[in-house]
């Protein structure tokens, strides 16, 4: 891969250490994600994929190590890192006793957005006549896409997701496949975990960060 300049380094991590009950899970680890990267972490289930989204998100901390964001340590640039920053995890977070449009209102307002269509956001994700339904009578993969339908409206330059292809049609993977593309070639970055195999997004524009296990 050709090398990037320093100066589109978005997110630096320096040295990660992560322990979880008695296990190293990854040690030393450095890495660069600049603007324009999609990257996918890698490895067995329990190699500490969630644990690396978490920590470069700032939501954990590292055994030892640092995070960075545009040169600074992620500790002494918070506000401008989370404005920054949409982090979804593998859990939908999506309240059962809402409905989808109030589930997704609800998400972008604690973001700061304001004046927005939901019905024209629900149509990205395929959600058109659903919109009051309530979010606990909804499939897995309409709870899924309740949760995505905030990457379609958001100005955060940093993507972080944990498996969001779960419960996800090939249809649907696909479409999020070509956001995340074009996401990238407008400046911002995809981290994020998955066991299924990427259709749209190419060897060439997919990095990987694997991760492997090992009792101390």
């Amino acid at each position: 891969m050709t090398q990037k300049p320093q100066t589109n380094v978005l997110v630096h991590a320096n040295e990660l250490t992560c322990i979880r009950e008695e296990r190293i899970l990854f040690d030393e680890l450095s890495f660069d994600i600049h603007a324009g990267d999609i990257v996918q972490i890698e490895g067995p289930n329990g190699a500490g994929k969630t644990s690396l989204l978490r920590i470069i998100a700032g939501l954990s901390r590292p055994y030892a190590g640092e995070v960075h964001y545009q040169g600074q340590d992620i500790t002494r640039c918070r506000d401008e890192f989370n404005h920054d920053l949409l982090y979804l995890g593998h859990l939908a977070g999506v309240k059962s006793e809402l409905t989808a449009e109030e589930n997704l209102n609800f998400n972008l307002r604690i973001s700061g957005y304001d004046g927005f269509d939901t019905s024209d956001i629900l149509a990205n994700v395929n959600l058109s006549g659903f919109e009051d339904a309530l979010a606990g009578h909804l499939s897995a993969g309409q709870h899924r896409r309740t949760a995505l339908a905030r990457l379609w409206h958001t100005n955060c330059r940093v993507w972080i997701l944990d498996e969001p292809f779960t419960a996800i049609d090939k249809k649907g993977v696909e479409e999020l496949e070509r956001l995340f593309i074009k996401h990238a070639e407008s400046g911002g970055c995809v981290i994020l975990t998955t066991h299924q195999d990427m259709s749209v997004v190419s060897d060439e524009q997919l990095r990987k960060i694997r991760l492997d296990y090992r009792f101390v």
